[in-house]
Order: C-alpha cells, then sequence, then structure tokens
C-alpha cells in the first residue's frame, strides 16, 4: 500500500512538472512575441494599419504600441480624436464615419436619407481634408426589400451629390463591403460584383471599396481572384480570421502571406490594416504577430 500512494504522488510530480513547463514555455512565447512587437524591423512591401475599435486599449497607448512595431496608422479614428494621432505623429488611413442617424443599417440606398447624408460627409470630408488624410469610410445600408439595381441607383444618386466635393477636397469615399451572412444581416453591399458595380455607376476614382478579406471570405470566397480581378475598384483591405474574427494565425482557413503577395502584385500602394479582435490576452503579441504574417519579402 505504501508503494503504491509512492507510485501515485510520483506521478502526481510528474503531471505537476509537466503543466508547469508547459505554462512557462507559453509565458516565454508570449514575452518573445511581445519583444518582436518592439524589435521586429518590417520589410516594407505592405503598408500597416490597424482598427483602434479591435483592442480594449486607449487610442494614446494604441499609437505608442503600433508605432513600436513600425505600424504607422491607427483605422477607423474619428475627427474628435485626430489630436491623439497627430501628437504620436500616426495617421489614420481610414477615418470613421458614424453619425447618429446614419450607419452601416442607414446608408446611400435609402433616398430619405439623402439630404442628412450630404451634411454629415461635406462636414467629415472638410475635416479629413484639414487634417491631411484622405480616406474616408461609407456604408450602403441594409435592404430592407431593396433590390440590388434599385440600391445601386439609390446610392449614386446619394453619392453624387458629395463625390464632386470630395474630389475638390482630394478625399476618396470608401465603401466597406461586409458580409450579411454573420455579422451584417441584410446589408446590401454584401458582395464584390455589386461594389464593382457601383463604383462603374458613380464613376469617379475618388469612390472606391474597402475590401475587407474577413467578410468576403464569408459571403463569397476566391478571394485572391477577386483582388486581382477587381483592384482598381479597391482603396484599402481589411483583414480577420476566418471563422470567429480572431487572430490570422494557423487557427483559421485563410493564408494571408499568399494574400498580401496578391495584393502587392497588383502595384496596390495604400494601406491593410489588421480588424481581428484578439481572442488571446496579450493583445499587443497578437497585433505583432498578425503584422509578421503580413509583411511578406
Amino acid at each position: 500500500m505504501h508503494q503504491e500512494n509512492s507510485r501515485r504522488d510520483m506521478i502526481k510530480k510528474v503531471a505537476s512538472m509537466a503543466l508547469a513547463s508547459t505554462a512557462l514555455s507559453s509565458l516565454s512565447n508570449r514575452v518573445s512575441a511581445h519583444e518582436q512587437a518592439v524589435d521586429y524591423k518590417l520589410k516594407g512591401k505592405i503598408n500597416h494599419s490597424v482598427c483602434a475599435w479591435c483592442y480594449n486599449i486607449p487610442l494614446d497607448d494604441l499609437c505608442k504600441a503600433a508605432k513600436k512595431i513600425g505600424i504607422p496608422s491607427i483605422d477607423l479614428v474619428d475627427p474628435k480624436d485626430f489630436s491623439i494621432l497627430k501628437k504620436n505623429d500616426m495617421i489614420t488611413a481610414m477615418v470613421a464615419s458614424n453619425g447618429p442617424e446614419w450607419g452601416i443599417t442607414k446608408g446611400f440606398n435609402n433616398p430619405a436619407h439623402h439630404d442628412k447624408l450630404e451634411e454629415y460627409f461635406k462636414h467629415y470630408i472638410d475635416e479629413t481634408a484639414k487634417a491631411g488624410f484622405t480616406n474616408l469610410i461609407c456604408f450602403s445600408g441594409n435592404r430592407n426589400g431593396m433590390s440590388d439595381e434599385q440600391g445601386i441607383e439609390n446610392c449614386t444618386k446619394g453619392l453624387q451629390r458629395v463625390i464632386g466635393y470630395a474630389e475638390k477636397k482630394k478625399v476618396t469615399l470608401v465603401m466597406e463591403l461586409l458580409n450579411s451572412k454573420v455579422n451584417h444581416p441584410d446589408y446590401q453591399c454584401d458582395h464584390t460584383a455589386w461594389g464593382v458595380a457601383l463604383c462603374k455607376s458613380v464613376g469617379s476614382a475618388n469612390f472606391k471599396l474597402l475590401y475587407d478579406i474577413y467578410h468576403m471570405q464569408i459571403m463569397e470566397g476566391d478571394v485572391i481572384r477577386n483582388i486581382r480581378d477587381h483592384h482598381e475598384y479597391i482603396a484599402h483591405y481589411h483583414t480577420g480570421g476566418v471563422p470567429g474574427r480572431h487572430e490570422i494565425d494557423e487557427t483559421q482557413e485563410l493564408y494571408y502571406p499568399a494574400i498580401m503577395k496578391a495584393i502587392y502584385e497588383t502595384g496596390f500602394t495604400g494601406h491593410v490594416a489588421q480588424e481581428f479582435i484578439p481572442a488571446h490576452k496579450d493583445q499587443i503579441a497578437s497585433l505583432s504577430q498578425a503584422i509578421e504574417i503580413c509583411d511578406i519579402a
């Protein structure tokens, strides 16, 4: 009996040592990843950005962390926070725009919103231009029973009320492609072909698309082919792991180095912004890892 107890004690001790070793290794990996956030030197083929809303970090702290990694831009910053970017010598490659009476679900596809959208966007175009930034996000709105053809017609009419002003101010309005399957039910600009058709209808180099890789993988897949075929209409890219919108590592189905290579080969000179929601506790280590994955040679 005494021997049996000793054997059990030894098994418990070995198991405890193994668990401790695993925990130490995990901690070491996280520390290493965090150090890379400071020391990793970017190769320069991809212009990187990161979306502010994904991180439970004050914007000022996110700017400092991003700058250490080598990221020059924070995406989706509202004009009221431009001063924080300026203080940290950062830019926003995509200005946020979500008014109290419009947004993802209420956009340019509804003529009832056009008067207020014209007023709102002229103001935001002014703020964007004044700060020296160039891209301002916009949305189609939900279908609410509307046909794709009618949506394009309505969006065109609404956008043409502000696109001339954007051209004068050297600001590009960028409509985001979002999935209507998981995250944004009934959203109209949910396929690349629809967004491209709208670009052609508006007919201005100052209206383009934000190709969100996460959203378009969910809606249509064939990501690299769509990027190659329609890159002239794309002003900006967002990332995210599929499924779940978490880290873009080996836990998800997209292979981001190949996607980044395809983007680079189109001659793209804009920004690719990380827009995944970190599942790991060390959010900055996750961000640093994502930048390294996308920083192709």
